[in-house]
């Protein structure tokens, strides 16, 4: 178990990271956005569009590796 949950706690550790820049990406792409009508700059658009698509895709990501986390410690506790 110690190999495995090293390596996975170290991976979740690096995405957890990525996540929080990502999301204080996410919120300055905001705060920039707030007088923006949707569509009426396309590329705008299509950054926020793409960003919140990425952030979306690694939430997931990130919760996976989380939840493998939870089944190294589960099958650790039943051997």
């Amino acid at each position: 178990m110690s190999v495995n949950s090293g390596s996975a706690r170290n991976k979740f550790r690096l995405h957890f990271a990525v996540e929080i820049v990502l999301i204080a990406v996410l919120a300055m792409y905001m705060v920039l956005a707030k007088g923006q009508v949707v569509g009426d700059d396309l590329g705008f658009t299509v950054v926020g569009a793409g960003l919140m698509a990425l952030v979306t895709y690694w939430t997931l990501y990130t919760l996976r590796d989380g939840l493998e986390i939870i089944v190294l410690r589960v099958r650790g506790l039943k051997h």
